[in-house]
Parts: C-alpha cells; structure tokens; sequence
C-alpha cells in the first residue's frame, strides 16, 4: 500500500517536480515558520532536487517515501548520505522492491542504485513530523 504524498495546508512551503528517468513527481514539503523540510519520493535528478531545496531555502531534515518503486526512491539513500538524513517510509511490504533496487533499476536502464534501509519503516495511521508541521 503506498502512502499518499501528503497535501499542504495552512504556512507550508510547497514544490513538486518531475525528476528521475520517468518524470515521476518529487516533491518538497516544509514548514514555512521553522524552514524544515522533507523530501518525497526523490526517483532521481539529485541535483535538481537539491537546486530546488536551496531555491525554497529549506533546512531539509529526513526523505519521506511513499512506496518503494525505483522511480520514486532510487536516489534515496544517494541524498541521506550526502545530507546525513534519515529516511522515513514506506511500509515495510515494500522490502521487497527496495532489496531488489539493483536489479529493477538494471531492468529498465535506470542509473545504478544500491539496495538500503530505511532508518524508519511506517505503519498507517502513524505521524511524520517535520518541523511544526504533522502528517499522518
């Protein structure tokens, strides 16, 4: 079950984008009064998402993942090392596609990326916090 991206409301800073070979939504989501931020589903184009972190002058604390397809998370573990981050989600059913990371991303003429760990498995119904910002 894939987690839905989480929808801004109230003083969040908000920016999606395609990125990675597929184009597949990336988005940026923080906390307007504490500059917090939280990368989701970065699939690729690590440049471009750190570009547009700096152009939304967010602190980015932690990747948030929805699901574990390579097209949303093949440049995860890439960004938590280079920004010594964690990465939160998805649910653990998708150990499988993230174990299998190499091999998908072989398949379909992806760019390289090592299979990871999550630093957090989520569950439903429970809460990422980013900054002042909840979401569930």
């Amino acid at each position: 079950m894939a987690v839905p991206i989480p929808q801004p409301t109230g003083d969040v800073l908000f920016e999606s984008f395609a990125a990675g070979p597929l184009q597949c939504n990336c988005s940026i989501i923080g906390d307007a009064i504490t500059k917090k931020g939280v990368i989701v589903d970065p699939g690729g184009d690590i440049e471009k998402i750190l570009a547009a972190v700096e152009q939304m002058d967010a602190q980015v604390e932690k990747i948030l993942l929805t699901h574990g397809h390579m097209d949303h998370c093949a440049a995860s573990d890439v960004l938590r090392q280079r920004l010594q981050i964690p990465i939160e989600g998805p649910e653990e059913g998708d150990r499988f596609w993230i174990d299998k990371l190499p091999e998908w991303c072989q398949m379909a003429n992806f760019p390289h990326a090592d299979a990871f760990e999550p630093d957090r498995w989520l569950k439903d119904g429970e809460t990422v916090t980013v900054g002042e910002a909840q979401f569930q």
